[in-house]
């Protein structure tokens, strides 16, 4: 019996510490498409200022454009844009 629970034990731990850095790290699946068909970052940027934020930087992450930028409060966000079509896709305070 204590086999097993030791067993269950470690698999339950494993679980964790593998969606743990997964959880602290972001949104980052926004598309299967190939880069090619991505619009350019800078472009992503121009969506999140359109939408009325001042973007502060932007960087790739996983399949996604995040767009770190501040409201007009000054509250901080982190935006991420699918590339293909800039839609926003998740969006995080900071």
């Amino acid at each position: 019996m204590k086999t097993f629970a030791l067993g269950l034990a470690s698999v339950v731990l494993g679980s964790v510490l593998l969606t743990v850095p997964a959880a602290a790290h972001g949104f980052d699946t926004c598309t299967q498409e190939p880069k090619d068909k991505w619009q350019s970052q800078a472009d992503a940027e121009a969506a999140a200022t359109e939408a009325g934020y001042t973007v502060t930087r932007s960087k790739i992450v996983g399949s996604c454009y995040e767009v770190y930028a501040k409201d007009k409060a000054g509250k901080k966000f982190e935006l991420y844009y699918n590339p293909v079509d800039l839609k926003l896709v998740e969006k995080h305070d900071d």
